[in-house]
């Protein structure tokens, strides 16, 4: 399970909306040359990003909570956004170079036309499976009662 923690910034019937700035920890990380994750969070500047959930743990406003998201949803919901469309993108660029005898313009319309259907294919089974890559709510992020002491008790 993948998590990240945010916000709850308002509460709207059985959904929540919560949330979680980027942060990254590229700077402690030995890949961070190369990796995309870095680039990623520069653009986006640490930006919020408020996602809606179903607020299954009751959180109120201005509440800490963790969400969650499984990774295997977020391995296949990789999978069907960006593999799906690729993938045929190029088969259907290779179909058309083989139909027309080797012309470059059947390649690219049956590598646009093969990108479209993927992306289309791509969305249609995303719309049989809405609720499996949804993120969870998963716990209110509370501190316990007398672990913080109070700032006028310093001694």
């Amino acid at each position: 399970m993948i998590t990240e923690t945010g916000k709850v910034v308002a509460v709207t019937g059985e959904h929540a909306w919560i949330q979680t700035i980027r942060t990254s920890a590229c700077q402690s990380c030995a890949a961070r040359s190369g990796c995309g994750q870095k680039v990623l969070a520069s653009a986006t500047g640490g930006r919020a990003n408020q996602v809606r959930v179903v607020n299954s743990v009751n959180a109120c406003v201005g509440e800490e909570v963790t969400l969650g998201i499984d990774e295997s949803a977020l391995l296949s919901a990789s999978l069907l956004v960006y593999a799906l469309p690729l993938s045929l993108m190029v088969a259907a660029s290779m179909f058309g170079h083989y139909l027309s005898g080797g012309s470059d313009f059947a390649a690219m319309s049956g590598a646009v036309v093969g990108l479209a259907s993927g992306f289309l294919v791509s969305r249609h089974l995303q719309s049989r499976n809405t609720g499996n890559y949804e993120p969870t709510l998963l716990r209110v992020n509370r501190i316990p009662a007398g672990v913080v002491s109070h700032p006028d008790s310093l001694t």
